[in-house]
């Protein structure tokens, strides 16, 4: 749901063909819109140069020779604006990135498996990037995610949700979004699906129409994250041993940090049969192996929750999400304590991991969620 009267918006330009084309929709709907790119940066910037916007405009950034956000993406986004002729801002938000990069190895060595990508959202884009657009007048941030924000017909509250695309929803990642900043969040393309955002940024003539999609943690070259835990863990990835359900040594691991709960592969030892990931002991530095239906959980425990409805304070009937590429499956929420979510699930999911999110929808509303403390088992 666009503004019905023109309006001044940030759009945070991604140098992808989603962002862009959100930044292409709100300008042809006749808004003020400002392109804005997020210099995230990595350890060992080491050169600082001004990247030439449009409108005149220009603005200071470091750049490195590696890190998310890349001179690449930066350049894309420069281009769009100038085929766009709205004006385009570099911001350097690497401090606040390092917050995120800093969760993330803490999350691991805590034994947990995190998702950047929400914190991002959380404290950055909806966050850091709010206040941001209040610096330069803009009442609304725009980006380029597969949700969308329309209003209850029954209360007229604003509220999230699903985008249209199912395959390419990222509601699960927005779910920490503060109720009353859904007013403040656009989202051109969650109506659409990704076929049709990839034609009209060809008919916009974007220079980046069929750039592909980053399928990477954007702070993880090559993947590799048990290589950046490695490099920055303040606790050390030292081997461990690899214990059986009945707590029975069975081999060595390079480190717990490397293993995630529902991990199979590389896991570096063969019993003749698949085996799992199916818990991690942080302090102890043990991984313990077992069989699939050992993965099974009936329900989750989850904190640090966030609410964009009444929390429930009964067992309210939903479907739940505990990963991002996962559909969401039947199941019960209920607040249990101040802070604290249990969900039961109406049939035994698995790979229940620590670190992830519970998120709670009514259909395509997302309802809220927490992050998974416990699976319950």
């Amino acid at each position: 749901m666009l503004p019905s009267e023109p309006s001044k918006i940030l759009v945070a330009m991604s140098g992808g063909v989603d962002s862009s084309v959100a930044a292409a929709l709100l300008r042809q709907a006749g808004h003020e819109v400002i392109g804005v790119f997020m210099r995230l940066g990595s350890p060992g910037d080491s050169l600082e140069e001004l990247i030439p916007g449009d409108a005149g405009h220009t603005a200071k950034v470091r750049i490195g020779k590696q890190g998310c956000c890349s001179v690449g993406d930066a350049e894309d986004a420069r281009l769009v604006a100038a085929k766009l002729d709205i004006p385009f801002y570099v911001v350097n938000f690497k401090k606040e990135f390092g917050r995120i990069i800093d969760h993330f190895v803490a999350e691991y060595d805590a034994g947990r498996t995190p998702n950047p990508c929400v914190r991002c959202n959380d404290w950055l884009k909806f966050g850091r990037l709010h206040e941001y657009a209040g610096q330069v007048g803009a009442k609304y941030v725009a980006s380029g995610h597969y949700a969308r924000v329309d209003h209850d017909p029954e209360t007229g509250a604003q509220r999230l949700l699903r985008g249209v695309d199912h395959g390419k929803d990222q509601s699960y990642v927005l779910f920490g979004t503060p109720a009353d900043r859904l007013g403040e969040m656009l989202l051109p393309v969650g109506g659409l699906p990704k076929s049709k955002v990839r034609e009209l940024a060809e008919e916009f003539d974007l220079p980046v129409f069929d750039k592909p999609d980053s399928q990477e943690i954007c702070f993880v070259p090559n993947d590799d994250y048990a290589g950046l835990v490695a490099r920055k863990s303040s606790t050390g990835v030292k081997p461990g041993a690899i214990l059986d359900g009945a707590g029975m040594e069975i081999g060595e691991h390079p480190g717990h940090q490397n293993f995630t709960i529902g991990q199979r592969r590389k896991i570096g030892m063969a019993l003749g049969h698949p085996i799992y990931v199916v818990s991690k002991d942080p302090i102890a530095n043990t991984i313990t192996v077992g069989e699939r239906e050992d993965l099974q959980s009936n329900g989750c425990l989850a904190s640090q929750t966030n609410w964009l409805v009444e929390p429930p304070t009964t067992a309210r009937d939903c479907t739940v999400r505990i990963r991002y590429n996962t559909a969401p499956v039947p199941a019960t929420a209920q607040m249990i304590g101040e802070d604290r979510l249990e969900v039961r699930f109406a049939e035994p999911q698995s790979s229940v991991a620590p670190g992830q999110a519970a998120v709670c929808y009514d259909g395509d509303v997302v309802l809220g969620g927490g992050w998974i403390d416990a699976a319950i088992t």
